[in-house]
Formats: C-alpha cells, sequence, structure tokens
C-alpha cells in the first residue's frame, strides 16, 4: 500500500500524530510518540466504520489520536 503522506493539522495541539495518508480500504498514520512509526489500519484488520471514521477525523485535523486511542482499532502492519 503505497500513498503519499501529508502532514496531520494538529488543531487540537495535542495530538502523536504526525502525518497520515489513505486510499479506498486503508489509512496510514505516522505517530510521533513510538519512535516515527508507521501504522496501517485496513478494512480487513479494523473494520470499514473505523478506517472511514479515522479518514474523517484525520481530514479535520482533530480527534484522530483520541479516537484510535479509545476505540484501539486493530492494525494490518506497522513499519
Amino acid at each position: 500500500m503505497q500513498t503519499e503522506l501529508e502532514p496531520y493539522a494538529n488543531l487540537g495541539r495535542d495530538s502523536a500524530i504526525l502525518r497520515y495518508g489513505y486510499g479506498n480500504d486503508f489509512i496510514i498514520v505516522e505517530f510521533r510518540s513510538w519512535a516515527f512509526t508507521l501504522y496501517t489500519y485496513t478494512y480487513e484488520s479494523a473494520g470499514a466504520p473505523h478506517i472511514e471514521n479515522m479518514k474523517r477525523l484525520a481530514d479535520t485535523g482533530e480527534g484522530l489520536n483520541s479516537y484510535i486511542s479509545r476505540h484501539k482499532p486493530p492494525y494490518q502492519s506497522k513499519d
């Protein structure tokens, strides 16, 4: 899964997320607090509702880190 990552807006100014990118059925999230690790979440690993919510939050620039912390959607891979 290749996608260009873009900076996360971090409107709340307290997110551990640096960048994100997504496609039809996945989202990749780069976290600052985990040694700049890329986590890939997919429809298969986390389910479509989680992925679509995460994409929406990523685009709005607020709430994605909290969502992931609260719901703990399973990731497919981390690099």
